[in-house]
């Protein structure tokens, strides 16, 4: 009984634990840990087991996100989030596929525990102030401020988001084709003025240290990278954190991946991940739930 309650609501746990999170491998174990509490418990005794084990995830992720924010400030190079490969149907859902985009996810690290927990509840899954009051251990008037102000916080950073489609798709075959053939205008012409390119090795691959920004450094870096990639590695499109992705693959390993940010036909962002230990779990496509509405009880 207990088992199956968790299977059921496990896509929208996981969801809530890697948006409070950004990391996929965190996520799962906050949620292996909410199963081990979640199993102590007489599930006659839960009326609403949703909105009890919702509680449980948002306070061990919030546990788990002071644990390792010390670690993310000494992170080698710049740290990106663990990629997660997610359906073509997360695009459906605009709420859902730019909450767990890279931008969005990286001003989401520009907030403290409390303020990320506060927002993605509220703003992503749709809580009211109360209940999230009851499961961060603040009065309902602090979490209506802690909201205010982490709304105003991600609203004067976030970036225009369009998830994946076939249009993006599109762009982001004809900028891959322009790079690997050399068409300088060409990847020039597909990648907005204010372009950034952001690469993370972890300190355990070669890989930028530091954001690369403005078209003309953006293209010089792709053809670069490009130049030095071997015959025997090819790129795949998929989608990653509901963006357009290309997977580079040498043989049966998975060398590195890049999300596209696009906006207005043009690519705005580049997320480069090849830190290993963030490739993991990036075979295997994730299933994403807000939970439908309303959200806190069934």
């Amino acid at each position: 009984m207990a088992e199956d309650a968790f299977t059921e609501h496990r896509p929208l746990l996981f969801t809530l634990a890697y948006e409070i999170l950004g990391s996929a491998a965190d996520a799962e174990d906050v949620l292996q840990e909410s199963y081990l509490r979640w199993s102590a418990v007489d599930p006659a005794t839960v009326e609403h087991p949703r909105a009890y084990l919702v509680r449980v995830v948002t306070r061990q992720a919030l546990n788990h996100l002071r644990a390792v924010r010390a670690r993310r400030e000494e992170y080698v190079g710049t740290w990106l989030p663990e990629p997660i490969r997610t359906a073509p149907e997360v695009s459906e859902d605009a709420i859902l596929a730019e909450s767990v985009s890279m931008a969005m996810l990286l001003v989401l690290e520009t907030l403290n525990p409390t303020e990320r927990a506060v927002f993605v509840l509220h703003e992503v899954f749709g809580y009211p102030h109360g209940e999230i009051a009851a499961t961060v251990g603040k009065s309902e008037v602090t979490v209506r401020q802690i909201a205010h102000r982490a709304r105003r916080h991600v609203q004067a950073r976030r970036r225009r988001f369009e998830p994946d489609s076939g249009v993006t798709r599109e762009i982001v075959q004809r900028f891959l084709h322009a790079a690997t053939t050399g068409e300088v205008q060409t990847l020039m012409d597909l990648l907005a003025p204010d372009a950034v390119q952001i690469s993370d090795g972890g300190g355990k691959v070669v890989a930028v240290r530091r954001p690369i920004t403005g078209r003309a450094d953006v293209a010089r870096f792709v053809l670069g990278v490009l130049r030095t990639t071997t015959a025997a590695t090819r790129s795949e499109h998929a989608t990653y954190n509901g963006m357009p992705a290309a997977r580079f693959v040498t043989g049966d390993a998975l060398d590195w991946l890049v999300a596209f940010e696009i906006h207005d036909g043009r690519i705005t962002g580049l997320y480069g991940v090849r830190n290993p230990d963030k490739l993991h779990r990036a075979e295997t496509v994730l299933p994403l739930d807000r939970g439908g509405h309303p959200l806190w009880k069934p």
